[in-house]
């Protein structure tokens, strides 16, 4: 008797191998917007339990679909999803969102509150999210191409909080072909073609940039960029570490230190003032560097300037040598 084939068997390792910690009896949903690669997931999730279960010693899945209400008929694609992964084997529910604002971070920030909500109130001990190696390359390149730092170009981690991503290591092909192998019809996604009228600038770099690189470069740029995000995730996360214990170092009552933060290297300095700044309530994605060097300023060119406008409201301001930052006062 024949396995299945190399796709399928790929996605169910993967998944195996994402949840091997968590105890039995756990609950685990899957995101699923009814695409290849993450429907290829819900399949995967749904054999590793239902295999699991029968062992003994399983764990439950179940699945969540997030309609951004963004484009036509989105509800019916959500129903549509949901559907699919029921005939899975899996529970699933449709969760409508509000989406507040324009572009892919702002369905991003949505679908992500709306999957840890449903994950709290259900007490889902993780989340399984279908980005594979082609989506980190992706995600790389749009980082070198934005003149990000360290942090942005580590790419997506395989784990943080309640989220997991058990594909990252494989290709977008590999999901394609698990579908194509198990009988089951994902959603192509309009704008995910470079073409149409609304494509999405990571759908432009998905069907453009990657193979016009792997064509001058030669194959396997998708894998080399997928270990640039490897390597510089372990240096960043070494540096958020050291930056966390500089911040908890210079911190005083009336704010932090400048003397404390001065002796920093400014490689240091400034990633622990960017900390500050976003746990000040200043937004990650729109706090660049032009922002955070000028805070910088305010402890290594001091002149007397006055507070530092930051997005979100926040300002930074020196006095009597505490650096402090918060919401800005009210014109």
């Amino acid at each position: 008797m024949s396995g299945p084939a190399p796709a399928v068997a790929a996605v169910r390792s993967a998944v195996a191998a994402a949840v091997t910690d968590l105890p039995a009896g756990s609950l685990v949903l899957v995101a699923c917007s009814g695409g290849p690669d993450s429907l290829a997931l819900a399949a995967g999730a749904a054999f590793v339990a239902q295999r699991s279960a029968r062992r003994g010693a399983g764990w439950r899945a179940a699945a969540v679909v997030v309609d951004h209400g963004l484009q036509p008929g989105s509800a019916r694609v959500a129903d549509d999803a949901a559907a699919a992964c029921r005939s899975l084997g899996l529970d699933a529910e449709v969760v409508r969102v509000v989406v507040d604002g324009r572009g892919e971070a702002a369905a991003r920030t949505a679908r992500y509150a709306a999957l840890g909500r449903v994950a709290d109130e259900r007490g889902a001990a993780a989340v399984l999210l279908g980005h594979t190696l082609d989506d980190q390359a992706e995600t790389v390149l749009l980082g070198l191409a934005r003149g990000s730092g360290a942090r942005a170009l580590a790419g997506m981690p395989a784990v943080r909080g309640p989220f997991r991503r058990p594909l990252l290591g494989l290709r977008r092909a590999d999901t394609v072909g698990a579908c194509a192998a198990l009988g089951l019809t994902p959603w192509q996604d309009p704008t995910n073609e470079a073409g149409h009228a609304d494509a999405a600038l990571r759908s432009r770099v998905r069907g453009e940039a990657l193979p016009t690189l792997e064509r001058v470069l030669g194959p396997g740029v998708a894998e080399a960029l997928a270990r640039t995000a490897a390597q510089l995730r372990e240096d960043a996360d070494l540096l958020d570490a050291l930056a966390a214990e500089l911040l908890d170092a210079a911190q005083t009552d009336g704010g932090l230190d400048v003397a404390v933060l001065a002796q920093a290297p400014a490689a240091l300095r400034t990633r622990a003032l960017r900390a500050a700044a976003i746990a000040a309530g200043s937004p990650a994605g729109a706090l660049h560097r032009s922002h955070v060097l000028a805070v910088d300023a305010l402890v290594t060119d001091w002149h007397g300037q006055g507070a530092v406008a930051l997005p979100g409201a926040v300002a930074a301001h020196r006095a009597c040598g505490r650096l402090a930052l918060g919401p800005a006062p009210a014109s």
